[in-house]
């Protein structure tokens, strides 16, 4: 299973992404549409048009990660496409809901809670 890190940054591309498009491609996307470094510490998150497919883009030390990920049965539950917006800013926590099939943005989820001892 894909894990996340709780301080990298997930930015989710929105529109629906040609899933032949392998990491030069995708690449491509993050510097010329999105005018971002995809050299960072940041995930980068393209669905296709069917939903059932997702790839993530990231980088490590001296070089790219691919992750793919391909339902069997169902779709992601991408968020709405603004005509304005070419991507949105997630929390690795709402990537994982993705990823499990849930909405990014889930009223009922338990608040993230800082421990603090008295």
């Amino acid at each position: 299973m894909f894990n996340t890190n709780d301080s990298l940054p997930v930015i989710l591309i929105c529109g629906p992404t040609d899933m032949r498009k392998s990491i030069d491609g995708l690449t491509a996307i993050v510097v010329y549409d999105l005018e971002q470094e995809p050299c960072s510490d940041r995930l980068f998150v393209f669905c296709g048009r069917t939903r059932n497919r997702l790839k993530i883009l990231q980088w490590s030390t001296n070089g790219f990660w691919l992750h793919y990920k391909r339902l069997e049965k169902g779709v992601f539950q991408w968020p709405g496409i603004e005509d304005e917006q070419l991507s949105l800013q997630v929390s690795p926590r709402q990537l994982n809901w993705l990823l499990g099939g849930l909405p990014i943005h889930l009223d009922q989820a338990h608040p993230k809670v800082a421990y603090r001892y008295h």
